[in-house]
């Protein structure tokens, strides 16, 4: 008898979501294919925020590469999380908790991805492929899914056992199943960034912030105000990732982007927020 044929599973979507479900599928036997309607992988980009993982995810993760140790070589250990406060404009900051035996690491989110999709065999991928459309066969035991080169617009189809919508949350393989399903707004918008200071580690502004935060480095900070709070952790190679949420009304926004693009004197308003509320 002849061996047995894989299974094949169609991913939609290339971004930590897809490489992450495409490692787990070839880990179980699958054979794989990753649409992306990027043109190519994002290498060395800078964008993207920090995340955390939780010990189940090290060991996850680590299960998956050649080298488990380079997840060690491109995170930060947070051994520590604390939660803290400050009521009153003058006051200092009161710890609320801090769990010392925390056990996540800190990872940038090109870092980890370049990390998952080099550790992937290149011909999965398919780039620079926009998705279109899917049907299942008779007896839905197979998928066909239709997408566009964009470089030459040709259109082509890939048949699979299985399709994974890592498309986002503007999912539109979800929209298929669920037309009616729409956004709800959670009641706070962010800023977050991304600050390297590699080069400025004595400046006043950095010590500052060490000051406030002696634990950076090993701890992930939640800092609550009225209205607001704040998260603050460091990357490896000396940035600091932080992202602060504001409580307030639905802003307007044209379609269905969960991100809108800034004015000067939205940005403008941020600073003085800010100052008022963190200059403490």
């Amino acid at each position: 008898m002849g061996e047995k044929k894989k299974a094949k599973a169609v991913i939609v979507g290339g971004s930590t979501a897809g490489v992450s479900c495409a490692h787990a599928l070839i880990s179980a036997g699958w054979d794989v294919v990753v649409l992306e309607k990027s043109s190519q992988p994002p290498r060395g980009s800078p964008t993207g925020a920090g995340l955390a993982l939780d010990r189940q995810a090290i060991n996850i993760i680590e299960s998956w590469l050649p080298q488990p140790q380079l997840l060690q070589q491109t995170t930060l250990p947070l051994t520590i999380d604390q939660n803290q406060t400050a009521d009153g404009e003058k006051e200092a900051s009161r710890i609320l908790t801090r769990d010392e035996d925390f056990n996540f690491r800190a990872a940038h989110w090109a870092d980890l991805h370049g990390l998952l999709y080099n550790a992937l065999p290149a011909e999965v991928f398919l780039w620079g492929h926009l998705y279109l459309s899917f049907r299942t066969s008779g007896d839905k035991t197979s998928v066909t899914v239709e997408a566009k080169a964009l470089q030459t617009e040709e259109i082509i189809e890939i048949n699979g056992d299985l399709l994974v919508a890592a498309d986002g949350c503007l999912s539109q393989i979800r929209k298929t199943f669920l037309p009616d399903l729409k956004l709800r707004y959670s009641g706070y918008c962010a800023w977050r960034g991304v600050l390297d200071f590699s080069g400025n580690e004595d400046s006043e502004t950095i010590r500052s912030i060490q000051r406030v935060y002696p634990d950076l480095g090993k701890c992930l900070y939640f800092d609550l105000r009225t209205g607001s709070h704040a998260v603050l952790y460091e990357l490896l190679s000396k940035r600091l990732n932080w992202i602060w949420y504001v409580h307030q009304p639905e802003p307007e926004q044209k379609g269905n982007s969960v991100t809108m693009k800034v004015s000067s004197d939205m940005v403008e308003n941020m600073y003085r927020e800010a100052e008022k509320i963190w200059g403490s």
